[in-house]
């Protein structure tokens, strides 16, 4: 049965499923009714960071233009324009046994794609939420429901993994930007 957190919660991920090396992320959303004109097009993305909690590189942030680390660690499964029908809408896949030594944090995010140019916010997104899955068994782990109303966030910071010593641990993280994806990007220490 899944471990169900709520915002600012920690758990362990690999101490509590021993032998776990390959698992994804799935990230969902809906939109709510919008008389915008313009479809909702969400992109869930991955950013590598070292101890400082800054990328090294351009290369660290895994989205659906850069859809696999160099380490073959961290990889994009492709972009839903619509995040229409049931289930994830984007999942993005981690072996933990391929994370480069100085990555110390992913970070899991979404980002609304043209967010400003549309009028479109986070307070128009219901139901989002990430869940960890054992890629081998198709377990869920892990689920992290979003609640909070972000009515002028353009981004949020869902998640994060992140080693402590020998494990990684799992981090309900739920922080909004405005700004979207160059406010996301500058924070982690990417200029776009």
């Amino acid at each position: 049965m899944a471990v169900s957190l709520k915002k600012g919660q920690k758990v362990d991920l690999t101490k509590t499923n021993p032998g776990l090396t390959k698992l994804y992320a799935g990230l969902g959303w809906d939109t709510n009714q919008y008389d915008g004109g313009a479809a909702f097009d969400l992109d869930a993305a991955a950013f590598l960071l070292g101890a400082d909690g800054k990328a090294v590189s351009e290369s660290d942030f895994i989205f659906y233009n850069n859809l696999k680390h160099a380490s073959g660690s961290v990889i994009h499964l492709g972009d839903n324009l619509t995040g229409e029908g049931e289930g994830d809408d984007e999942e993005i896949s981690v072996d933990l046994n391929l994370v480069p030594a100085s990555i110390q944090k992913i970070a899991f995010t979404v980002t609304i794609n043209e967010a400003q140019e549309r009028g479109q916010n986070f307070g128009q997104v219901s139901n989002a939420y990430i869940r960890l899955v054992n890629e081998n068994t198709k377990e869920e782990l892990i689920r992290y429901d979003l609640a909070e109303d972000y009515s002028v966030e353009t981004a949020v910071v869902v998640a994060e993994l992140y080693r402590n010593g020998a494990e990684w641990k799992f981090n309900a993280i739920g922080a909004g930007y405005a700004g979207g994806l160059s406010a996301l990007c500058g924070s982690f220490g990417i200029s776009v």
